[in-house]
This record gives C-alpha cells, sequence and structure tokens, in this order.
C-alpha cells in the first residue's frame, strides 16, 4: 500500500511539473509581455558582409539575427529550377529609439552573378515612429521572371538598412523567414494577366455588436479576428498584431478607429496611428495612417483585389502581394509622439474588419501549407486564439488524456490488490490453503503482514 500511494504521488508530482511547463490558469507569468515576442523557434543566424561567407537558409525555417546602421548583410538560400520561393525579414527596432520618414529595409534575392531577381523596400513613413516593418523578395517561376534566375543553383539574399544619421544607431533585430510556394495542380490557373476590375467601395459596418479581443506583440502570437468589430486599446508606442484567414477568391476589408481622449488637449499629431497589412508570406502589402487632435478618428486601407493567383502579374507591389491564401497580418502602431500631449495612458481602439465572397478552390497540388485556409483556421478566427494558445490548449488536452489515463490504471491497480486482499481473508477464515498458519499458494508472504508482493 505504501508503495501504491509513492507511485500516485510521483504521477501527481509528474502532473504539476507538466502543468507548470504548458502554463495552466494560476501559474505565475514575467511581469508584462516582451516588446516583439520572436518566434520561440527561431534559429539564430548571423549575416554576413561577404557574400561567400554567408549562412544558408533552410526552407520552412525561422531566423533571428540583426543589423546595423547602414549594413548590407547577406545570407544564402538553394533553390531548384521549378519552385517559387520567398524570403521575408522583419525589422525591430528598439521601441524606446528614434526612426525617420525614409528609414528602412531592402530584401533582394540575386545570382551569383549579382543579377537581381527581385527586390521590396519598406519604411518607417510619416509616422516616423519605431515599429516592427516587414519586407520580402521571391524568386518565381513564370511570365516577368528574369531567365538569369530561372536555374537550380546558390542564391543570395540581401538584407540591407538605411537610416539617417539623426537616427538612433542601436541595431535593429531581424526575423527572417524562408518558404515555399507548393506546385500548381494539372490544370490549374492558366491566364496571365492580372485582374482589372474588382469592387472597389468600402462595405457597409458589420452587422454584429462589438467584442473584445487583445491584439498580441508580434506575427508569431498575433490574435486571431473574423468579420466583425472588435474593440481593444493601444498605449502611446506600442503595436498590436492581428491575423485574419483570407481564403481563394475572397476580399479583406479592415478599418482602424482611435477614440477621443478626455481632457482640455486638442493637440495635433499627424500620422499618429499607422495600419498596415502583410500576407502569408508576411510580405508588405499597404499601410495607412491617421492624424489625431484628441477627437475620434478612424482610418482604413485601400480596397484591395480578391485574392488570385494572377494578381502575382500585376506591376503594383500592391495588387501582386495578394497571390495566395492564408493568415494575414494587421498590425496596429500608435505613436509614442501622443503621450506628449495625452498621457500614456492606452486609447481605446476599434479594429473593423470584413472577409467577402465565397471560398474558391486551391490551385496547388498536394499540401498548400501556409498558403490556404482550413477548418481549424476558421475555428481560431471565431475563438480568437492566437497560434501559441492554440497550440498550448492542444498540449493541455494530450496532458488531460495522459492524466485520465493515469488515474485509471491507478484506480485499476488498487482494485486489483484490493480484490487480492480478500480473496486471502476469505481463504484464512475458512482454515484451508492459505488459512491460519498456511501460506496463499503461489504467494510470498510479506513479514509485515502487507498485501501479497509477487508481481509487486
Amino acid at each position: 500500500m505504501k508503495r501504491q500511494r509513492n507511485r500516485g504521488r510521483a504521477m501527481l508530482a509528474a502532473f504539476a511539473a507538466v502543468c507548470a511547463v504548458v502554463g495552466l490558469p494560476g501559474q505565475a507569468y514575467a511581469a508584462g509581455p516582451p516588446a516583439y515576442a520572436f518566434d520561440p523557434d527561431a534559429k539564430r543566424v548571423q549575416g554576413a558582409e561577404r557574400n561567400a561567407e554567408a549562412s544558408v537558409l533552410q526552407p520552412g525555417a525561422v531566423y533571428r539575427s540583426s543589423i546595423e546602421p547602414g549594413q548590407k548583410l547577406y545570407y544564402r538560400v538553394k533553390l531548384d529550377s521549378t519552385t517559387d520561393s520567398y524570403v521575408s525579414a522583419v525589422a525591430v527596432p528598439k521601441s524606446d529609439g528614434s526612426v525617420a520618414y525614409g528609414d528602412g529595409i531592402t530584401v533582394s534575392i540575386r545570382d551569383l552573378n549579382d543579377s537581381r531577381c527581385s527586390s521590396n523596400r519598406n519604411t518607417f513613413g510619416s509616422g516616423e515612429t519605431p515599429r516592427p516593418i516587414a519586407a520580402y523578395a521571391y524568386r518565381t517561376i513564370g511570365k516577368g521572371t528574369s531567365t538569369t534566375c530561372r536555374e537550380a543553383g546558390t542564391y543570395d539574399v540581401l538584407v540591407e538598412r538605411e537610416s539617417e544619421d539623426e537616427s538612433s544607431p542601436e541595431a535593429w533585430d531581424l526575423e527572417l523567414r524562408f518558404v515555399q510556394e507548393p506546385g500548381l495542380r494539372s490544370g490549374g490557373p492558366t491566364e496571365t494577366s492580372a485582374p482589372k476590375d474588382w469592387p472597389s467601395s468600402t462595405p457597409a459596418p458589420p452587422d454584429a455588436e462589438a467584442q473584445k479581443r487583445t491584439g498580441g506583440t508580434s506575427y508569431y502570437d498575433a490574435t486571431s479576428l473574423e468579420t466583425g468589430e472588435w474593440v481593444d486599446a493601444i498605449a502611446p508606442g506600442q503595436t498590436r498584431f492581428y491575423r485574419v484567414p483570407v481564403d481563394w477568391g475572397q476580399q479583406i476589408y479592415a478599418s482602424a478607429a482611435l477614440s477621443n481622449s478626455p481632457g482640455d488637449s486638442s493637440e495635433f499629431i499627424g500620422s499618429a496611428l499607422t495600419l498596415s497589412l502583410d500576407n502569408p508570406a508576411q510580405g508588405h502589402v499597404v499601410d495607412t495612417s491617421l492624424s489625431y487632435s484628441g477627437k475620434s478618428a478612424t482610418t482604413a486601407l485601400k480596397p484591395l483585389p480578391p485574392v488570385e493567383y494572377r494578381n502575382r502579374y500585376d506591376f503594383s507591389s500592391q495588387v501582386g502581394a495578394m497571390r495566395f491564401a492564408g493568415w494575414y497580418y494587421l498590425s496596429v502602431t500608435l505613436s509614442p509622439k501622443v503621450a506628449e500631449s495625452y498621457g500614456k495612458d492606452p486609447i481605446a481602439l476599434t479594429m473593423t474588419v470584413q472577409v467577402k465572397n465565397d471560398a474558391g478552390a486551391s490551385p496547388y497540388e498536394g499540401d498548400p501549407g501556409i498558403f490556404a485556409v482550413t477548418e481549424k483556421d476558421k475555428e481560431l478566427a471565431q475563438s480568437g486564439d492566437s497560434a501559441p494558445k492554440a497550440a498550448k490548449s492542444a498540449t493541455m488536452q494530450v496532458v488531460a488524456a495522459g492524466a485520465l489515463g493515469t488515474g485509471a490504471v491507478l484506480v485499476l491497480g488498487l482494485g486489483g490488490w484490493t480484490l487480492l486482499a480478500r480473496r486471502r481473508a476469505a481463504a484464512a477464515a475458512a482454515g484451508g490453503p492459505g488459512g491460519p498458519g498456511g501460506p496463499v499458494p503461489g504467494h510470498q508472504q510479506p513479514p509485515y503482514g502487507g498485501p501479497p508482493q509477487q508481481g509487486w
């Protein structure tokens, strides 16, 4: 019995340890969230100033690096002759630093003759507010692709930082991703021209009561949203992240409204809030901003085309970025300048999101990976869970199932011992084998009169 008790206690201790790891309710957390939650699976990698010394990035992997003002850093990828590939870089400056209008990053993919396959640049813009910004480059096989970028082999990924002299000199963190697009199925999209027209008027607000959702701190822990109005709060200098599943043929609309600020101040702040949209490969699509003078103000993203494979053939980078289905990321940043006139307290923020049209079929053959909207994605958008929260919930289900199984084994073991003990007592009372003065056949009698020891 003593050994059974010890075993039960050990099982409970193990369960408690697992609960501590996955963060059950009631567990203590570190005070305050980080400024930017990097993917915990990101591997550390150092950019090289000489391309021959560059580290090779692996498909599907996430990396962490950093870049100094004016630096040009190389990384490398191995590409075949048939797969469309994308490399994104998220630049994360210090939140208490300063940036200028034209500060930003440029990402390009180049062959070993330094011929550029593609290049994209993103800047902090008129808000001049330190915030995470993303840009991506790609090597695609198809219309408009340079013949020098069609061959299989080694390609350079070049990340360049631009910073004015008056900007903060600290290094920016980088989060790098390398993803590859699945191949098209037989009979897939054959059109090689982008659509010319799409609905461009802003739809009426959703007919639903606004609900509370707290945004995340990065792409990794972005809060999931579906069509609706979502109430949050944002403090000066803070960036909130959300994500919305947008399937093939669907069109996304998004706006952000900043509440009025109590008090007598009416100081005008230009580009006080920035709303930005990035695609599933974390390529920048578009952004917009609003000015603030203590009264409620709103801004909306310009209407974008429905998600279609052939959008990639458009000359506009904004249209071209709407080229695949999956999670689209919304980020909202409130300028730290707001604190100077309206205080440091958070201001109420309302996000309005609408996804229009029925979902179409995927053009890919096989597993589409991140370039799809699954039933699970729709459930997450409905519940508001982030990716790590959903993973934690799945872990808890496994832990709960394991705990139930352990409990069942423990109960069965105790039941079996009780049955054996009763049989022994009955035999002893009858005076037969195993009765007074005689051992139970096949069992060793313990010296302390405890349960039979065979099998323990």
